[in-house]
């Protein structure tokens, strides 16, 4: 199923690199170009994309390689991707035979290694050095694992694979009214420069995009998080029952050109047993969630927060920062601050990252308001069973949150997940929450008294100035599933104090 190849190479590809690289579709290919020239694309001679390739990204953070790839790559590198449509025999090869003309003129190496060439792969033609299409798209591909190519996924679904026209989105490998279906085949689906153009496209199109996977593929922090939007799905490929939702375990089946799910005699929607076929994670993750509002000033900071959060649990600051990954930017406030200003008033989206040391990732949403300049940021952090998360600096953090940098609101929770921060396609127990801390403005909102005396059995701890304070309630150490419930009643005695909610009785 694997249809994406990286060259990972110590210098940069420049003009005359690319050129031979895009050369290797031969003398009936084209060439045009999308996302104002971020991605490149060979294209049969009728105009259908046969072949997309990014712009080479240069990464200058450790341990984005190993984390996204398997590989020990020494920073800094060149990381360019291309991607072969699924619905053309050849087109895989080609693909390999870019990258591997990349390594080969610039040295580094190519992800999967086996995908490398240098040979002409002329699709048009139905050639490539005398037999360029012997492979076809229904080949397990350059993975080195089993799996399904595109014209597998049409026999076993009902999926009519074919090209889309050249309509400036990227390369997809079945497109419906309504659905975006995309294969992939790697270690990590990571929210790459090209996924996220994919589901920008999808978006504004009115489109779901549905990835389909084979069962050992993880999803990544941030890509869980993409999937998890309706009407978004990540479709995993099962032998035994066929295709079901990788994050609800939802039985599904290709029908009026999307994947549904499918009920059953009694009218719910079965759970596929390979999702449940799963024991207990010896490991854990720390998910730190909080907002803080700040005044929108010329000189407004951006990123801080995060990195007294990152620095009061891991003892260090990010390692970097970037729009997608893998993350490539060395950790600057100040370049961070430049780009939200530079998109404002539109919401900036940003991924952070850490040491390889230990395993840590972040998003944030950067939003102009009405109060200020919003930061909505989630913070995960990933231990080993022999590893205890540092649950004792989360009230510390809470008060520096509150006294320094506009805290709103902020939640931590400790769930049983895997330590390298990714999702597999198997049923994970809910996050458990620890404590949940309330910033000053919505605590007069509700009026301190009433904030202050919530029906749980741990009372808040005063945050920030006694005049106009904060609460911060503890719930637990996250092995008891009970606080969920002590969440919920917190959060409906808190609701049932906010301004307009009416007067209890």
């Amino acid at each position: 199923m694997t249809k994406d190849v990286i060259a990972l190479t110590p210098k940069m590809p420049d003009t005359w690199a690319l050129l031979a690289g895009l050369y290797a579709g031969g003398p009936g290919a084209g060439v045009s170009a999308a996302s104002e020239g971020a991605v490149l694309r060979l294209c049969a001679p009728d105009g259908r994309p046969l072949v997309s390739v990014e712009a080479p990204l240069l990464v200058q953070v450790p341990g984005e390689a190993e984390r996204l790839l398997g590989r020990d790559v020494p920073v800094p590198f060149w990381w360019t991707e291309a991607r072969a449509s699924g619905a053309v025999p050849g087109a895989e090869r080609l693909a390999g035979s870019v990258c591997g003309r990349l390594a080969l003129l610039l040295g580094g190496t190519t992800w999967p290694e086996p995908a490398a060439g240098t040979e002409v792969v002329d699709v048009a033609a139905g050639t490539a050095g005398g037999d360029a299409a012997s492979g076809t798209a229904g080949t397990s591909g350059t993975s080195g694992t089993a799996g399904t190519g595109s014209a597998d996924v049409a026999e076993g679904a009902g999926v009519a694979a074919a090209l889309a026209p050249d309509d400036g989105q990227p390369v997809v490998d079945v497109l419906t009214d309504s659905t975006s279906v995309v294969l992939a085949d790697r270690p990590v689906l990571a929210l790459t420069t090209w996924l996220s153009e994919v589901l920008r496209g999808t978006s504004e199109s009115g489109r779901a995009l549905h990835i389909v996977t084979p069962a050992h593929v993880r999803l990544s922090a941030p890509a869980r998080a993409t999937l998890l939007q309706v009407p978004n799905r990540w479709v995993v490929q099962d032998p035994a029952q066929g295709y079901y939702d990788g994050l609800s375990g939802a039985v599904l089946r290709w029908r009026d050109g999307t994947f549904a799910p499918v009920p059953g005699p009694d009218g719910t929607v079965p759970v596929a047993e390979a999702f449940g076929r799963t024991s207990p994670s010896p490991d854990r993750q720390l998910v730190v969630a909080f907002r803080t509002t700040l005044p929108a000033h010329e000189d407004v900071v951006l990123g801080e927060a995060l990195e007294t959060a990152w620095r009061g649990l891991t003892g260090s600051a990010p390692a970097g920062w970037g729009t997608a990954e893998p993350v490539n930017l060395p950790w600057s406030t100040r370049q961070l601050t430049e780009l939200a200003r530079d998109r404002a008033p539109e919401p900036t989206h940003l991924l952070v990252t850490g040491h390889p040391g230990r395993p840590a990732l972040a998003w944030i949403r950067v939003t102009r308001t009405t109060a200020g300049v919003e930061q909505d940021v989630t913070l995960t952090l990933g231990y080993g069973e022999d590893e205890a998360p540092p649950l004792e600096a989360i009230a510390p953090l809470a008060e520096t949150l509150v006294v320094e940098h506009g805290l709103t609101t902020m939640l931590a929770s400790v769930r049983r997940a895997s330590r390298d921060l990714t999702t597999a396609p198997v049923l994970q127990a809910p996050p458990v929450p620890v404590a949940f801390t309330l910033g000053a403005h919505d605590v007069r909102g509700i009026g301190l008294t009433h904030a202050r005396r919530p029906p749980v059995g741990v009372r808040p701890v005063a945050l920030g100035p006694a005049s106009e304070p904060a609460l911060h309630y503890p719930l637990g150490d996250g092995s008891d599933a009970g606080a969920l419930v002590e969440l919920q009643r917190l959060a409906a005695h808190l609701r049932a104090g906010a301004p307009g909610a009416g007067t209890e009785t």
